[in-house]
């Protein structure tokens, strides 16, 4: 863990899951990683990410305006937030990649293209009527 910056690699979930634990191992600190712990620090995190965009308004994607500080400090802020449910879900015994890939397929039996495409309706909004009044060149 000492000095990796990770710089130009891949990483993925189990990395990032090992780091952690093995980060939280050897501080001794796997006696405060209850679900319930991890979970309020997660919140908090998600507190602090809100905060960078609290008053901005609509912010354009890839933040065009943002200095590369601010940039940066959401970085870190985006990482902090990714951390902590990774360690959640280890904690908890899930495998978040599953869990993920599993979410993915139930959202698009909830969202149907042809239902959904360009609605921003939540899935108990959305009906077969809804068709009618889009263009049928575009389902």
């Amino acid at each position: 863990m000492k000095g990796e910056s990770g710089a130009g690699e891949r990483v993925t979930l189990d990395d990032l899951k090992g780091k952690m634990a093995e980060f939280a191992r050897e501080r001794d600190w796997d006696q405060f990683h209850s679900p319930r712990n991890l979970l309020l620090a997660l919140v908090g995190e998600v507190g602090e990410l809100s905060e960078i965009f609290q008053w901005k308004g609509e912010v354009p994607k890839g933040l065009p305006d943002w200095k590369e500080e601010e940039k940066v400090h959401l970085g870190e802020e985006l990482s902090d937030v990714l951390l902590y449910l990774v360690r959640l879900s280890d904690i908890c015994g899930i495998d978040l990649g599953k869990a993920a890939l599993r979410k993915l397929e139930l959202n698009a039996i909830k969202y149907p293209v042809k239902l959904s495409k360009g609605s921003s309706k939540k899935y108990n909004g959305i009906t077969g009527n809804d068709i009618k009044n889009e263009n049928p060149e575009s389902l």
